[in-house]
């Protein structure tokens, strides 16, 4: 039997593929900037543009569905974490892009076999006992087969790393890296977020995924953090039978979480499961900080367990929620910790203040953000939000954007925030499960499955952090002895006539401000613009067709381009 080649010994850069990935992304790039930042600021032209925007999407959606099944690779993980946010998308796209979750077509079984007689030295029949000659399933990275351990009646799950995939990673990366470098350019994005140090986080976290001896030590970390809840279930990892391209674990299938049939036929609640799984994020997110960051429904299953006797025929079938692929992992760092729990806390007791202030002290506020203005619009949200059902939150989006365009036109233009790339992939899981919630249980309320979350963090905070709190008495009662002898400094300074005073422009004035620099910037480049190409046509109309007039036309075309993207 062959053996599979080392993945050092293959080529790192597929020349064609990567061309077909930037021609994508470049002809995406090209239709977002004709019809949603040239002709949307037309008159006459915008609302031809806004009526075509859904067909427009479904398209390249259809597109980027068939280039993704046909080249897989990183492409179908983006595709699936597209298809499940049906609480942002239309769902026309999200339904496009839903088949990606299944569709992945599946390695020839001479490849996989040659992998995991390459990783273990011997053929897979000295390996294991029997081994399925049919995948359970085909994922992006790797694809997944039953087999038998060798000398044990014990079935287990082999999943094995397909055979070109760093080629195919690398490839799509440097292609991704193209596509950021064009996204550098339009300023809004630029300014709010660290773009190299996303593709950074991005293109590491991708890479570990290759590595399943780090993915079976996350899954004996998920098993240790949630092992005291007796409603969640982490596999067994075999580690005489798991290499860093294959991987053994327990077989633990059951009921795709997304079954819905299954689940109610089972007798399961789906309000349960929905609860269930949104606590145990809040305990990754919060408490451990160690984030499984593929929740995808492939991911994710529900085992019935027997009714206790005492329990009726209406009682709700008991369940486990099982974990499975451990690849794709969120750290969360220690400088964020503590302000996403503050975050919490300010969510859960609808503070405004303390929700605005975890943003700064997490560094996610650009400098001069208005802080008031922010704190209002919080308040403003809580009211308007609270206790509204995630099947009501889509409903509502389009109606509470135009609210929100309306009442804060100023801030939502200046978006004063800016995206910490550590928690890129928790952002990321936390998106999967809004859309998989809204799905699962339209009746879901999260806000009412915070508030006791946030209530136990609130009180083991001031439980646990009683020395600040006497820190902080300490220093007010210093501050406090301290008034006499300021108040005689300022008196003597205003007798001496040394008082100074700072002034600063109001937040109305500011914005005011901005808004008018920003006006001069765009006539300014608008006059050149015209410029060019009235000089261009004179000049096309006097000596004809040439590289003068063609010359004055792209440069105007550039300044266009320049004057739209830096905004």
């Amino acid at each position: 039997m062959s053996t599979a080649p080392h993945p050092s010994a293959l080529p790192r850069f597929d020349r064609l593929r990567y061309v077909q990935v930037v021609r994508f992304f470049g002809g995406a790039f090209l239709s977002v900037i004709w019809w949603d930042l040239i002709l949307r600021r037309l008159p006459g032209l915008r609302g031809a543009a806004q009526r075509s925007s859904l067909t427009r999407w479904h398209r390249i959606a259809q597109r980027f569905r068939r280039l993704a099944v046909h080249m897989g690779g990183v492409l179908i993980k983006l595709g699936q974490f597209l298809s499940i946010r049906v609480d942002v998308l239309p769902e026309e796209v999200t339904r496009e892009l839903a088949g990606l979750q299944d569709e992945v077509p599946p390695e020839s079984l001479s490849d996989v076999q040659a992998v995991v007689a390459g990783e273990f030295g011997r053929p897979v029949d000295q390996v294991f006992d029997w081994f399925a000659p049919e995948p359970e399933a085909a994922a992006s990275l790797a694809q997944v087969h039953k087999a038998r351990l060798h000398g044990s009646d014990q079935e287990v799950v082999v999943k094995v790393q397909r055979t070109r995939i760093e080629t195919l990673v690398e490839t799509d990366l440097a292609a991704i890296r193209t596509a950021i470098n064009w996204l550098k350019l339009y300023r809004p994005i630029a300014r709010r977020v660290d773009l190299d140090r996303l593709f950074h986080e991005f293109s590491t976290t991708t890479r570990a995924e290759l590595d399943f001896v780090a993915e079976a030590k996350n899954a004996e970390r998920f098993g240790a953090d949630l092992g005291d809840d007796p409603g969640i279930y982490i596999p067994h990892v075999y580690w005489d039978y798991t290499t860093r391209r294959v991987l053994t674990l327990e077989n633990v299938a059951s009921i795709k979480i997304t079954d819905f049939e299954a689940i109610a036929a089972a007798g399961i609640s789906r309000a349960q499961v929905a609860r269930r799984l949104y606590d145990t994020y809040l305990k990754q997110i919060f408490v451990t900080n160690f984030v499984h960051a593929d929740p995808h429904p492939g991911n994710l299953f529900v085992r019935p367990l027997e009714r206790p006797p005492e329990g009726g025929s209406d009682t709700a079938t008991p369940f486990l929620l099982i974990f499975v692929d451990f690849g794709m992992v969120a750290v969360i760092p220690e400088r964020l910790r503590a302000n996403l729990r503050n975050y919490l806390i300010g969510l859960g007791t609808r503070d405004s203040r303390r929700i605005v202030q975890a943003y700064i002290d997490a560094g996610i506020l650009l400098p001069g953000a208005d802080r008031k203005r922010l704190e209002e619009v919080h308040d403003v949200m809580f009211q308007r939000l609270w206790g509204v059902k995630m099947g009501q939150i889509r409903d509502m989006a389009f109606e509470e954007a135009e609210f929100l365009l309306r009442e804060y036109r100023d801030l939502i233009y200046e978006m004063p925030f800016q995206l910490p790339a550590d928690i890129l992939f928790v952002g990321r899981a936390v998106g999967i499960l809004s859309g998989m919630a809204t799905s699962m249980d339209p009746d879901f309320d999260p806000w009412a499955a915070t508030i006791p979350f946030a209530e136990k963090l609130a009180t083991e905070e001031l439980a646990h952090d009683w020395r600040g709190w006497l820190e902080e008495i300490g220093t007010l009662i210093r501050l406090m002895l301290q008034l006499p002898r300021r108040l005689d400094q300022f008196v003597a300074q205003a007798q001496r006539g040394e008082l100074t005073m700072q002034v600063a422009l109001s937040p109305d004035s500011a914005r005011a401000l901005r808004r008018l620099e920003r006006s001069v910037d765009r006539l300014t480049w608008g006059v050149i613009f015209a410029s060019l190409l009235i000089s261009g046509t004179m000049l096309r109309l006097s000596e004809g067709p040439g590289w003068s007039s063609t010359g004055l036309f792209v440069l105007a075309g550039l300044v266009l381009l320049w004057s739209i993207t830096r905004r």
